[in-house]
């Protein structure tokens, strides 16, 4: 028999379609299997409480063009300016690339077309003000957004699965859907050639709360069977190993030999490694988003867990020596170019400067838990945390709690905080002080040489900007403005760029770029789509999306109507 001919022989299946993974790619292509009358099983390692994955600890950004929000905003944005924005961050620039480069095509006409309206119909709804995310800072044709796209989630991320969860927690009543929670998959079962199944154990039932590290105690196994199976278990940032493993080190130099997680222990890419035994291709595994900006999180749910500061453009940004950066590696400008800046330096953290007036206007927290009034749709809290006098609650938090703060009157003893922290003596009071001097006397005019200044002017002409997230430009070392505040910025695991080789229909593809019959992968497992695509780079907002479109691609495909 044919590897292209899908395996036919069983006469008695458990379901027409087994998920593996109950994230949000897994919610959504489990919905669209019900929708089509398909019944389904939906596997998940952990507990019942952890349905909806990573995307339930995420800020809920989504990746639109062109949406109502931006045009009340007077933003101007439209498919082809998005296309040259992803196209001038991806940097598609390799032979495997044909399918990632299709399913960005693919995903660009869905967010400037039915994607939110879709999502509205659902019960979503957004901020009204967009978020300008990754600006890049360099040319038009190169990376970043030229115009604000991050449309935050009302609810942030248990905002954007709940939705889904509903649905599929409906189909669960009328049978079409049985969620198995603790059972994990250790084997795809194949059958001339085609995946017809999975193996695996089943875990003692779990007590910890959502995120926190689970048991790994064996109470049982199971086999089970069906027509499809859509592998959605999630990328690798929360394994370290792996992480270091495909390191691109040709491209960022040596990986880092002490980071923060920014997801939970269990998303660990056992079940890539899994679905390559079975068949199946990982093309770009070198493509990886860490950010630069992560706090080691005072009040940790998972082990090692680190939070990321979400910046304004006006903290001066440091290395281990006391270097300021060069543009473009400004806050919020460019992720990995300046990941790769920062470990050029032979050192893994770097450090912004900033006073309370920046960190109460400027500071946020990523995460749906660091964001209370946002995910708890509470506007009497959210205007009175974000206008109102200080810092929102959760970075005051960080700030009195947080190991990687440095908080004192003046700029001596900030340098010797510093150096206390590290225990690296490494930051000089002279050399600090002159390159913060020399940037507060641009201050004066509202024109600057400064690129940072620049950016900050330029920021402004933002209504969303000057509004939510832009400091009134003063200098640093203005006594009125302090205390002054030192951050210590560590690297943050997050997102699996690359992954499982997949076409438009979400079939997982071999080496030789052939479907495996049965077989199927969505979200950050398949790169978010085609094995990766977002290319080198990420826009923003376009992980959850990425999710969301290729689960109803995978789903779509395996009831028979992709």
């Amino acid at each position: 028999m044919s590897r292209t001919k899908h395996w036919e022989g069983r006469m008695a299946m458990d379901a027409d379609a087994i998920i593996v993974g109950a994230g949000l790619s897994g919610l959504v292509a489990a919905n669209e299997l019900a929708q089509a009358g398909k019944k389904v099983i939906l596997l998940e390692q952990e507990g019942e409480n952890s349905v909806g994955g990573q995307a339930f600890w995420s800020l809920g950004g989504l990746f639109f063009i062109n949406s109502p929000e931006q045009r009340r905003l007077g933003i101007k944005d439209t498919f082809e300016l998005a296309r040259q924005d992803w196209l001038g961050s991806a940097q598609f620039d390799r032979a495997e690339d044909h399918w990632p480069k299709q399913w960005a095509d693919a995903y660009l006409q869905f967010a400037a077309g039915e994607k939110r309206s879709w999502l509205h119909s659902l019960g979503m709804r957004w901020f009204p003000v967009v978020g300008w995310a990754e600006r890049g800072g360099a040319l038009a044709s190169g990376h970043g957004n030229s115009v604000p796209r991050f449309h935050l989630t009302w609810g942030t991320g248990p905002g954007v699965v709940a939705p889904f969860e509903r649905l599929v927690r409906e189909a669960i009543a009328k049978g079409l859907i049985t969620l198995k929670c603790r059972h994990r998959v250790n084997a795809l079962t194949t059958t001339n050639g085609a995946v017809t199944g999975v193996s695996g154990d089943i875990l003692e039932a779990s007590k910890v709360d959502r995120g926190q590290q689970s048991g790994r105690d064996v109470a049982g196994s199971f086999e089970l069977s069906a027509a499809n199976v859509i592998v959605t278990s999630g990328g690798i940032g929360g394994n370290p190993e792996l992480v270091k493993r495909n390191w691109p080190r040709d491209r960022l130099g040596n990986p880092p030999e002490n980071v923060v997680i920014g997801v939970p222990h269990h998303v660990d890419g056992r079940m890539i490694d899994i679905t390559v035994k079975a068949g199946g291709a990982v093309i770009n595994a070198d493509r990886m988003w860490h950010y630069t900006e992560g706090l080691k999180n005072w009040n940790p749910i998972w082990p090692n867990h680190g939070i990321r500061i979400l910046p304004g453009p006006s903290s001066l940004w440091f290395d281990a020596k006391g270097n300021r950066f060069p543009a473009p590696y400004l806050p919020g400008f460019d992720t990995l170019g300046t990941l790769k800046h920062i470990l050029s330096t032979g050192y893994e953290y770097s450090w912004f400067v900033l006073t309370q007036k920046i960190i109460e206007k400027e500071f946020a927290l990523s995460g749906s838990e660091q964001n209370p009034d946002m995910t708890g749709k509470d506007w009497k809290l959210l205007l009175k945390n974000r206008l109102g006098k200080g810092a929102p609650p959760p970075v005051e938090a960080f700030k009195q709690h947080g190991e990687d703060f440095v908080v004192r009157d003046n700029l001596q003893e900030l340098v010797k905080g510093m150096n206390a922290l590290t225990g690296d003596n490494l930051i000089d009071h002279d050399h600090l002080k002159y390159q913060i001097e020399a940037r507060d006397r641009e201050i004066n005019n509202k024109y600057s040489k400064d690129a940072q200044i620049t950016a900050m002017r330029g920021a402004q002409n933002y209504i969303g900007d000057r509004l939510t997230r832009i400091a009134k430009p003063h200098r640093i070392l203005d006594p009125k403005a302090g205390p002054l505040i030192a951050v210590r910025l560590n690297i943050l695991t997050r997102k699996t760029l690359g992954g499982l080789h997949t076409n438009l229909k979400s079939q997982v593809l071999d080496t030789a770029g052939v479907p495996v019959p049965g077989l199927y992968a969505a979200g950050e497992a398949a790169g978010f789509g085609g094995g990766g695509y977002q290319g080198y780079n990420a826009l923003e907002g376009t992980f959850l999306g990425g999710c969301i479109f290729s689960g109803r691609s995978a789903g779509r495909a395996a009831a028979g109507k992709g």
